[in-house]
């Protein structure tokens, strides 16, 4: 599924060899391949299910306590959230997760204006639902596409999601919604969709949805913020994964419930490298200190002779 970090940079041409803060050029995402360490590497590239987005292991979410389109990340103010992903892409993050409810898309887009838009993967969501954001009207996704492209300045999107789906039945509820982004894909202005699921009876129905390229997924050992006991959430991501679903593992740390415990952070980690089936997974790093943590910590968990 993926190589070390050494392999990695070694399969990079010698002129995109790196980035500084103050530069413009990152390492390029090399294809994906079968490990060559025994170790996982939170910077190796991986694959997004069956889609052919490629990114990084552990990516960088901007939504801590993330409503009406604010956040821990966006509230460090522009110069504090450039040094964060720029600093986060320095160190081998290509995943970044945003959305509209965090307020990050701006944010980003600043951050990110010299670096070559295929250093990164964005992956971000679409609010539908009533309260999260100022705006009183819910435009339609070909709508709010529109604008996130605006506001990213990008031409395309690597991963659009229904943000925070409940419903067992939102793939009937939200079905216009999926037709337009579906319409979007084709055109080439996203690469994948998906959704974001708070409830077990929505991320099954995910795994039955054709239409579901990849999905938000709350996974710890802990059942903190998750949508189900820790064994019933990895029987999701079993069903999930078979149906060729690319999963993407959010609230890994509790939300940063477990910051004061290494037990606990060493834990979840473990639990989630070992969720047969996982892509990729967020972490709202707010400090870069952060990630050199958990990347140490994700160095330690040995991988699976399957996976």
């Amino acid at each position: 599924m993926s190589i070390g970090r050494r392999d990695f940079l070694e399969s990079i041409a010698a002129g995109a060899a790196g980035m500084t803060l103050a530069g413009v050029r990152a390492p390029a995402i090399a294809k994906a391949k079968p490990a060559a360490s025994s170790h996982f590497d939170a910077f190796e590239p991986v694959k997004i299910g069956r889609t052919k987005i490629e990114t990084s292991l552990v990516g960088l979410g901007t939504g801590m306590r993330g409503w009406m389109r604010k956040s821990d990340q966006t509230r460090l103010g522009q110069a504090g959230f450039t040094k964060l992903i720029r600093g986060a892409l320095e160190k081998g993050v290509r995943c970044f997760d945003l959305a509209d409810l965090y307020g990050s898309h701006p944010f980003f887009a600043k951050a990110m204006k010299p670096v070559k838009r295929d250093k990164y993967t964005i992956l971000t969501k679409i609010w539908w639902r009533p309260k999260g954001v100022p705006d009183k009207d819910r435009p339609d996704a070909d709508i709010m596409v529109k604008r996130f492209l605006k506001e990213l300045q990008t031409d395309y999107l690597d991963v659009v999601q229904l943000h925070c789906v409940e419903s067992g039945n939102w793939p009937g509820e939200l079905r216009k919604q999926m037709d337009l982004l579906a319409g979007l894909k084709k055109k080439g202005l996203i690469r994948a969709h998906g959704v974001s699921c708070h409830s077990m009876k929505a991320l099954l129905a995910a795994a039955d949805e054709p239409w579901t390229d990849c999905v938000h997924v709350r996974m710890n050992p802990y059942g903190v913020r998750t949508d189900g006991k820790p064994e019933e959430i990895a029987a999701a991501v079993k069903k999930l994964s078979a149906a060729g679903k690319g999963v993407i593992g959010m609230k890994i740390v509790g939300q940063g419930a477990f910051r004061d415990s290494d037990e606990k952070r060493n834990k979840s980690i473990e639990y989630a490298l070992g969720m047969p089936g996982l892509s990729t997974m967020v972490v709202g790093f707010e400090k870069l200190a952060e990630i050199d943590d958990f990347a140490a910590r994700v160095k330690k968990v040995k991988r699976p002779t399957k996976r």
